[in-house]
């Protein structure tokens, strides 16, 4: 598995360009069927995929937290909202809450989350391959192939599945 992520990030470049073409066309002319199939081939890559395997996204990128998510997780900690923050997050240049570094904190050497229950909504959705309308998060779907296998195979697939 550490030879995919080590060679992810090439992999995702050298197909950038045919994928940022791909998602213009789908963009303009999405099919009437592309969030059924999205969710099979999401389905279908994650009967393969065990991603306690990898753990790449956890390892190189952060998620945002919303409100809700600081309510619930500060909540399972037993500390106040403003506690959790002042412990764990930081503002970034968007002005969203993030982790103050990465690896994520609540990640551990075994790959598993020590707050998987109450995780945040975009680690929960991540990576974002079976949601609704899935042609307006292009721009998300080319920076999370270069992070996740998983991704980059769906991506993959979809261009052989989908005829635009």
């Amino acid at each position: 598995m550490q030879d995919i992520i080590n060679n992810l990030p090439k992999q995702a470049k050298d197909k950038h360009n045919e994928n940022k073409k791909f998602f213009a066309k789908l963009k303009k002319k999405p099919p009437k069927n592309l969030d059924y199939v999205m969710q099979e081939l999401h389905e279908a890559e994650f009967k393969r995929t065990d991603c306690l395997e990898c753990a790449n996204c956890c390892k190189t990128t952060g998620p945002l937290f919303t409100d809700k998510d600081i309510a619930r997780i500060s909540k399972f900690f037993k500390l106040k909202p403003q506690q959790f923050i002042e412990q764990y997050l930081r503002i970034d240049e968007e002005n969203d809450y993030v982790l103050q570094s990465v690896p994520c904190t609540f990640l551990g050497a075994d790959n598993y989350c020590s707050i998987y229950d109450v995780r945040p909504k975009a680690c929960r959705e991540f990576p974002h391959t079976n949601r609704k309308k899935f042609q307006q998060i292009s721009n998300l779907t080319l920076k999370n192939v270069a992070i996740c296998p998983a991704a980059f195979n769906i991506v993959e697939a979809m261009k052989h599945r989908v005829k635009i």
